[in-house]
């Protein structure tokens, strides 16, 4: 596998909003990975727990973070409505149309709520059961895996 093959896969897995690509064959193994590794994270957070001095400088730039953990605090209300693929999340048909549903909108059972890009296909996600949009939990255009919160519905 030459240079030129794996940009390649690489363009693949941003077109395709992959995080992770892994090949073997015989003597060769190619893994590729994008973004954060959350098991070193979770590594380095643990080495933290026992050395107090740099554990007070993040702590402070947490402070902001107390008004998402109050926007959170609302999540737990209503049904989650969840992403049943991986793919780019959009809230409309297209870049001039409105969005499917807004926040405090009805909707009823087979409306469509949104569109997950998956491999160049659109597919059109549509409400299982009939209530009222209370959090939109993703932004436009954003990735999404399998099982994200997608909306709450009351």
């Amino acid at each position: 596998m030459d240079l030129t093959e794996i940009k390649k896969i690489v363009k693949l897995m941003d077109d395709h909003g992959l995080s992770q690509f892994q090949y073997e064959k015989e003597d060769f193994n190619l893994k590729l990975k994008k973004g954060v590794d959350i098991d070193e994270i979770q590594s380095l957070l643990g080495s933290l727990g026992s050395a107090p001095a740099p554990v007070a400088p993040i702590a402070a730039p947490a402070a902001p973070a107390a008004p998402a953990a109050e926007s959170a605090a609302p999540e737990p209300v209503g049904e989650e409505v969840s992403s049943p693929m991986v793919g780019t999340f959009y809230r409309k048909s297209s870049p001039e149309s409105p969005n499917f549903v807004e926040v405090g909108d009805a909707v009823s059972e087979g409306q469509t709520l949104c569109i997950i890009e998956a491999m160049k296909v659109m597919n059109e996600i549509k409400a299982e059961k009939s209530g009222t949009i209370a959090q939109v939990c993703v932004d436009d255009g954003n990735s999404v895996q399998f099982g994200d919160a997608l909306f709450r519905l009351q």
